[in-house]
C-alpha cells in the first residue's frame, strides 16, 4: 500500500498530548496503528504520553527536536531517529528557531491477527 501525503489535506490538533501550540500533520490512521507526517511551529510540542499499547518511531527530517524520554531529555535533528518502546514514555518540543518537520510510525502491538 503507498501512502501518498502529498494528497493528504494537513490536520491541525490543538495542545496534542496536552502539548503547546498545533501539531500539524497528514495521517494514514487504521486499527494496526498511524503513519504520520508532521509539523511543529517553533514554541509547540507534543505532551508527555505514556505508550502502553503501542510503540513510536519518529525521524527528523527538518530541524531540532527535544525529547522528554521517561526521566530523561534528548535532542535529535535532521537524519536522526528517536525510538520511544511500549512501556515508555516521552515529548516533543521544538524549541528551535524554525519549523521541526518530522515522519512518525506507530504500530499497535495488541492488534488480533487479522488473519485469523
Amino acid at each position: 500500500m503507498i501512502v501518498d501525503f502529498n494528497g493528504m489535506e494537513e490536520t491541525r490538533l490543538a495542545q496534542f498530548k496536552g502539548g503547546a501550540g498545533e501539531t500539524i500533520a497528514k495521517m494514514r490512521v487504521d486499527e494496526f496503528g498511524k503513519i504520520m507526517y508532521g509539523r511543529l511551529e517553533p514554541g509547540s510540542s507534543i505532551g508527555f504520553h505514556p505508550h502502553e499499547t503501542n510503540s513510536e518511531i519518529i525521524y527528523i527530517l527538518s530541524g531540532t527536536a527535544d525529547f522528554l524520554y521517561d526521566e530523561g531529555m534528548e535532542k535529535a535533528s535532521a537524519g536522526e531517529c528517536h525510538y520511544c518502546p511500549r512501556g515508555h514514555s516521552h515529548s516533543m518540543i521544538n524549541n528551535g528557531s524554525k519549523d521541526l518537520v518530522f515522519f512518525a510510525v506507530v504500530p499497535e502491538h495488541n492488534v488480533p491477527d487479522a488473519q485469523a
